[in-house]
C-alpha cells in the first residue's frame, strides 16, 4: 500500500486582510497546506471554511486549517505572521510599535514552543522592527527570520514605472531597500525597463515623482480606504517568498534581514537583496552602490536601530 506524501504545512499568525489572502493564494496554488490561527473567536474558522468552499470552483484540494490555538502551528517549514493592529489614517509605521511589540513577543514566544524549526516571515508593521522582535524571542538563527518588505516596496516601485511609461509590468525590474517606511531607498542605478536604465527612460522630475510615490505607497492606500492598509500585493509579496523558500528557488528577493556587517550595518533588520531557498537565508547580495544610495541606505538602518533602542527600554532588554 503506498502512503500519500504529506504535503508541507504553513501556518500564517493573524486572520486579517493580509493573512486571509496570504493563505487563499496558497491553497489555491496548491503550494501547501495551511493553518490559519486568530485569537478571535470563529474568525480564522470562518475564513478558512469560505475558502474551502471555493475548492470545487477553483479546481485546488489543498487544506486549510482555522484554529485559535497554537498548537496547530507544530510542523510548520514556515509561519507567516500579520497579527496586530494595522495602519489607520495620519498614523506612521513607528506609531505602532507599542500598540503591535506586546502582541508580537508573546506570538515569537509560542512559535519557539510549537513550531521551533520553522522559518518566519514577519509582515506585522513596524516590519523591520517586529522582525527584530520575534528574532530575539525566539532565539532563531537569522537565515530563519525574515521580514517581508523589499518585494512590497520593488513592486510597488515597478507598477508606478510601468504606469508612467505604458511598458508592460513583466519588462521592468526595480529594487527598493532600507527599511519598510518611508526611509526606504529606491535604487535607480539598478531598476530597468526591458534592461535599459530608469534614468534613461524617464525624466529626473517625473522620476523623482516615482521614488516619493513608493516610500509612500501604503499610506497612499490607507488615505484611500480610510478604514484599511494594503493587502492584495501585501499578500502576493509574501507569498512570492514563501514559494522560494519551499520550491528552494533560490530567488533573489528584496527583504529585511538581520545584517552582520553587510554594507557596513550591524545589528538591524534591514531591507537588502537576498537569496532564498528551503533553508530561508542563503545569501545576502552586497551591491556596488553609490556614495548617495550608500548614504540614503545607511540613514534608513539609523532609524530601525533608534527604534530597536526603543523596543530594548519598552521590554527591559527583552529579559523573560
Amino acid at each position: 500500500m503506498r502512503i500519500p506524501k504529506k504535503r508541507r504545512k504553513v501556518s500564517i499568525i493573524g486572520a486579517g486582510n493580509v493573512g486571509a489572502t496570504t493563505a487563499q493564494k496558497i491553497v489555491e496554488n496548491g503550494l501547501a497546506d495551511v493553518v490559519l490561527l486568530d485569537i478571535r473567536d470563529g474568525v480564522a474558522q470562518g475564513k478558512s471554511l469560505d475558502i474551502l468552499e471555493a475548492g470545487p470552483l477553483m479546481g485546488f484540494d489543498t487544506r486549510i486549517t482555522g484554529t485559535g490555538h497554537y498548537e496547530e502551528i507544530a510542523d510548520s517549514s514556515v509561519v507567516v505572521v500579520t497579527a496586530g493592529f494595522s495602519r489607520k489614517p495620519g498614523m506612521s509605521r513607528d506609531d505602532l510599535l507599542h500598540k503591535n511589540g506586546e502582541i508580537i513577543r508573546d506570538v515569537a514566544l509560542n512559535i519557539r514552543k510549537f513550531a521551533p524549526d520553522s522559518i518566519i516571515i514577519p509582515v506585522t508593521n513596524p516590519m523591520d522592527l517586529m522582525a527584530y522582535v520575534l528574532w530575539r524571542v525566539t532565539g532563531f538563527p537569522r537565515e530563519r527570520v525574515i521580514g517581508m518588505g523589499g518585494a512590497l516596496d520593488s513592486s510597488r516601485f515597478a507598477y508606478f514605472l510601468s504606469e508612467e511609461t505604458r511598458t508592460s509590468v513583466s519588462n521592468i525590474h526595480s529594487l527598493v531597500m532600507g527599511g519598510h517606511g518611508d526611509q526606504m531607498v529606491p535604487l535607480l542605478d539598478f531598476s530597468t525597463i526591458a534592461g535599459v536604465p530608469v534614468r534613461k527612460m524617464v525624466p529626473p522630475d517625473r522620476l523623482e515623482a516615482i521614488v516619493q510615490r513608493t516610500r509612500h505607497g501604503g499610506a497612499e492606500i490607507v488615505h484611500l480606504m480610510k478604514d484599511s492598509s494594503a493587502y492584495f500585493a501585501p499578500a502576493a509579496a509574501t507569498y512570492s517568498m514563501i514559494e522560494s523558500i519551499l520550491h528552494d528557488r533560490h530567488r533573489i528577493i528584496p527583504s529585511s534581514v538581520l545584517l552582520e556587517g553587510e554594507y557596513g550595518i550591524s545589528g538591524s533588520f534591514v531591507g537588502v537583496p537576498v537569496r532564498l531557498g528551503n533553508q530561508g537565508l542563503e545569501e545576502v547580495v552586497v551591491l556596488p552602490l553609490s556614495p548617495e544610495e550608500s548614504s540614503q541606505l545607511t540613514h534608513s538602518a539609523g532609524v530601525i536601530a533608534e527604534g530597536i533602542s526603543a523596543l530594548k527600554r519598552l521590554f527591559n532588554d527583552f529579559s523573560e
